[in-house]
């Protein structure tokens, strides 16, 4: 990371952006071509190394299950608090954000109790609310998707004088 002034390494604020930020931009390389396409998501913690895990839901069929089944290397941003601000000249303008930029292994889930937990974990991340109910028959009209996190980082850039 280039600007390190602007790095978050505080686990409870990088928790904070993950489990409050409402979509993510998924990465993933489709024969040596980019291909970037923004997602709801869910967040869990593995409960033996703590690593984040990140589950994405979508259809059965599609250009983004079909990358995935190829190469199962992923990237990821998620981004909040995210607003312009201006300037007395054009090159004083920018963007207030926190952002987290991560890298893992995408897999799909095919296990109907994992994916009911995940579809669960969606759900809160996106809603705030653990009291959705699934069963075996719903997430079978749908394809969950997992990220095993491997490398993460996070960084903010807040308004200008407010440092």
């Amino acid at each position: 990371m280039r600007r390190r002034e602007r790095e978050i390494t505080d686990p409870l604020e990088i928790d904070r952006i993950i489990n409050t930020a409402d979509y993510l931009h998924l990465g993933l390389v489709d024969d040596g071509a980019p291909y970037v396409v923004p997602l709801n998501y869910g967040v869990t913690k593995d409960s033996n190394d703590g690593h984040y895990i990140l589950y994405l839901h979508g259809s059965h069929e599609g250009r983004k299950l079909d990358i995935i089944r190829k190469n199962s290397k992923c990237c990821f941003t998620i981004e909040a608090n995210v607003a312009p601000f201006t300037g007395r000249m054009a090159c004083q303008y920018g963007m207030t954000y926190e952002c987290i930029m991560g890298f893992g292994d995408i897999t799909i889930v095919d296990d109907p109790q994992e994916k009911i937990s995940s579809l669960k974990a969606l759900m809160k991340t996106q809603t705030g609310s653990d009291d959705f109910e699934f069963d075996e028959r719903m997430v079978a009209i749908v394809t969950v998707m997992r990220i095993d996190v491997h490398e993460l980082s996070a960084k903010r850039r807040p308004l200008p004088g407010s440092e």
